[in-house]
């Protein structure tokens, strides 16, 4: 659906609609689920601050662990120590001792990033378990929307042009200097957009949901073949918690794409599934206000 505006002295404005509704409910549930989820996930981290590769059982030592976050004592006070491989830094106000009431406090990550903001690790799996089952269904309900009104196929599998070596080569240099599409281009996602989506809806997201599996006792029972997949309990939760680490790293991405290349025309697409482009002189640009 197409619906233009011109007046004498502006440019043409066509409003295209960009996002159904289906698209945009379960948008704004996966911010509200991965949320929940991420903080309430770092609350249950804090309570054993490590991680491991293997068939380490719940009495696996720290000394065996290749990431750590740790507090340790410095004269008077106390220094944050985050350590990866043989590699260690000192991280104190942010990671291993951050403060808490004006002093610092060993946790691995600070409160303001946890639910509860207090260690609590019984109320922090509550939470984590109740939106990891509401993003379940949320993910479900797009999954079953997308093949049924070929979404998928329409919006997010891109052209086999669109995957040659040169027109990826072409845009990632383009968006290195902040170019966006615009015109007729900005109607639809690009490649790098496609390809994203694609990785993290259809790859790391799964992923995270059958890490997380393997981590309870009552699944392995069910599927004992999950923890031969990952390699271990101790291993799938390290594969949980890069994944989410990955999942972080793309919606940071997403959202400095969404603030240089018009943030309000984006965000109103996302909300009323309009978004708005200009002709100017028979050339159609991106509307950023």
């Amino acid at each position: 659906m197409t619906q233009v505006a011109t007046s004498s002295d502006k440019p043409a404005r066509v409003k295209v609609y960009r996002h159904s509704l289906a698209v945009r409910i379960t948008h704004w549930l996966n911010v509200l689920c991965l949320t929940f989820l991420l903080m309430s996930g770092l609350q249950i981290f804090n309570a054993h601050p490590y991680l491991y590769w293997g068939e380490y059982g719940s009495d696996a030592l720290p000394d065996a662990s290749f990431v750590a976050i740790e507090a340790y004592a410095d004269g008077d006070s106390m220094k944050g120590v985050t350590r990866v491989g043989p590699i260690a830094m000192t991280t104190t106000g942010v990671l291993g001792a951050s403060y808490s009431g004006g002093e610092l406090t060993p946790r691995a990550f600070p409160a303001w990033l946890t639910i509860p903001s207090y260690q609590d690790l019984g109320t922090g799996r509550r939470w984590h378990f109740f939106f990891a089952w509401f993003f379940v269904i949320n993910g479900l309900v797009y999954l079953v929307y997308g093949l049924v009104s070929r979404h998928f196929r329409r919006d997010l599998l891109p052209a086999a042009e669109e995957l040659t070596p040169r027109h990826l080569g072409h845009e990632i240099a383009q968006h290195a200097r902040l170019r966006f599409p615009r015109g007729e281009a900005a109607r639809r996602y690009n490649s790098l957009q496609k390809l994203a989506y694609l990785g993290v809806g259809f790859v790391l997201l799964p992923l995270m949901v059958l890490t997380g599996l393997t981590m309870s006792p009552g699944f392995n029972a069910i599927f004992p073949w999950l923890l031969d997949l990952f390699g271990g309990r101790q291993s799938a939760r390290t594969l949980h918690f890069i994944v989410a680490a990955l999942t972080v790293g793309f919606v940071v991405i997403h959202l400095a794409m969404v603030l240089l290349s018009g943030v309000w025309n984006n965000l109103r697409s996302m909300i009323t599934g309009y978004y708005t482009l200009h002709l100017d002189g028979g050339r159609r640009t991106g509307d950023e206000h």
